[in-house]
């Protein structure tokens, strides 16, 4: 999977949680919630990208 168009969606993602365009954490972070979208999207191929991206950044929100 493209890397950096995750990393846009999930930008996205976190300005519909009410942060800024900037992602609130490091780039270790990212690879890990990357690495779990990327994990769930190969254990699930027609799971929607959208969403695990929606649960990956409510998962990383919530904890």
């Amino acid at each position: 999977m493209d890397k950096e168009l995750i990393r846009k969606m999930v930008q996205r993602c976190f300005v519909q949680y009410r942060h800024d365009g900037s992602l609130p954490f490091g780039e270790v972070e990212f690879n890990e919630i990357y690495r779990k979208i990327v994990d769930q999207k190969n254990a699930e191929p027609d799971a929607d990208l959208h969403d695990l991206i929606n649960d990956a950044v409510y998962e990383f929100l919530a904890t």
